[in-house]
């Protein structure tokens, strides 16, 4: 399609994420609303890598695309539970999370359900036309549409650590291409990297099955302890929109700081996959004599990795409090070390003189962000601003809510209500100054 053939979009999304779904989720019911949303894979599949049997979202199943904002939509998992006759059996289960598989399979079937996406359409470039005021999008295969507004759902890149990059291989690569690779890791020596969510489950997989058992798994993580996730109720505080709000009135350095402080209420391990790790970990060690099929490793940083053969790997680890260094053999590395956010190649050209800084866009309060041209023409973002959204922002959590104040953004009206109710904590809208934090805190 050549861009003179079809009329300008009101919003075209780049990426089709559980993030920019939830906008064109939103977005469909609004009838003078134009929009397209283009993704370069064939079909939807949310962190197929990672798509453990035991896998949970760590969030209620009510944060869906929609319902939060309009639990009349019928993109809702409630509705998609209907759908296909298991919201009963559903209920009966008594389920304490969705399983991630299930919550792929909802995601996939208002994948089914919208108009406006379009798979197997790689953006290749992204170009403005200040005549028209519209941006241009490549689709690979010689398309372009025009848009008064875009939105970039194009995700985050996996966090390689320095010493690991230049071995990656079949033997050492990151967890969110476990599934892709099909790797046996059993009679082998196995070192999983990072303590977080995605590294239980790893070690959960790895150790479950007593047939297929590596001959050891070593478990790395910086943090002291393997911490649960804070998912307590004023903790929980953090996941609503006033919070959000207040978060993004802070200055640079306090959100800098509660950032740090409130990191285990997103990031850490739920509390049912420990006790079953713990568990699992007790049945190895007494009751199948295989305690030295593990070995912990908290507060130890990953330093250095040499190659020792074709396909083993010798890892120096070092405890930050006592400078103790550790060397680990391993036949397989699989890193759980997250992600990191990453500006598309497109966008730079685009971006002029706007300051970034550590991959850190400058977001607007509707959660564009500043570029070089007109205050109209928006470049929305999902998942790019935890920095000054607060720890709520890579999470489920809101992501309707900010697919609703973006779509309200490009309507240029309050198409769906986004004022949250008066939240249990105090947020005053500004920290009085004798309330701030030290500076020699912050330092």
């Amino acid at each position: 399609m050549q861009s003179g053939d079809s009329p300008i979009l009101d919003l075209a999304g780049v990426g089709i994420g559980p993030f920019n779904l939830s906008t064109a989720a939103l977005a469909e019911p609004i009838p003078t609303l134009s929009a397209r949303f283009f993704e370069r894979r064939s079909e939807f599949y949310w962190h197929p890598g990672l798509l453990f049997p035991n896998a949970t979202i760590q969030v209620s199943f009510l944060r869906d695309l929609v319902t939060l904002v309009d639990p009349t939509n019928p993109y809702s998992f409630l509705a998609f539970l209907a759908e296909h006759r298991r919201l009963y059996r559903f209920l009966n289960s008594n389920f304490d999370r969705v399983a991630r598989q299930e919550y792929n399979q909802y995601l996939r079937w208002v994948c089914g359900k919208l108009r406006s996406l379009s798979f197997a359409s790689n953006v290749e470039g992204l170009t403005f036309e200040h005549g028209e005021k519209a941006f241009q999008l490549q689709i690979k295969g010689d398309r372009r549409y025009r848009a008064r507004n875009v939105v970039l759902g194009t995700g985050r890149r996996p966090k390689v650590p320095e010493c690991a990059r230049p071995h990656l291989c079949e033997s050492v690569f990151h967890a969110s291409e476990w599934f892709h690779r099909f790797v046996d890791c059993t009679g082998k020596r196995v070192a999983v990297i990072g303590g977080g969510q995605t590294g239980a489950e790893m070690v959960d997989y790895l150790i479950r099955n007593s047939v297929r058992l590596p001959s050891r798994v070593t478990w790395i993580t910086r943090r002291n302890n393997f911490y649960p996730l804070d998912e307590s109720p004023f903790t929980n505080e953090i996941f609503t929109p006033a919070y959000s709000d207040y978060f993004f009135g802070l200055s640079t350095e306090t959100q800098a700081y509660l950032l740090e402080e409130q990191k285990l209420a997103s990031d850490g391990i739920s509390t049912a996959l420990l006790e079953r790790l713990y568990r699992r970990l007790y049945e190895l060690e007494f009751l199948e004599d295989l305690g030295s099929a593990f070995a912990l490793y908290p507060g130890h940083s990953l330093d250095s990795m040499v190659a020792t053969g074709p396909s083993t790997w010798e890892l120096q680890a070092s405890n930050a409090l006592t400078g103790e260094r550790n060397g680990l053999a391993a036949d397989i590395v699989i890193l759980c070390t997250g992600y990191d956010n990453a500006i598309p190649p497109f966008l730079e050209p685009l971006l002029g003189s706007a300051s970034v800084e550590e991959q850190n866009l400058p977001v607007r309060e509707d959660y564009s962000i500043e570029w070089d041209g007109p205050a109209e023409s928006r470049i929305f973002v999902q998942n790019a601003a935890r920095h000054c959204r607060g720890v709520a922002d890579p999470n489920l959590s809101l992501m309707a809510r900010r697919s609703a104040k973006i779509l309200n953004s490009v309507m240029g009206r309050p198409y769906y209500d986004v004022e949250d109710t008066q939240p249990t904590l105090s947020l005053p809208t500004l920290v009085p100054q004798e309330e701030r934090i030290p500076e020699e805190v912050l330092s």
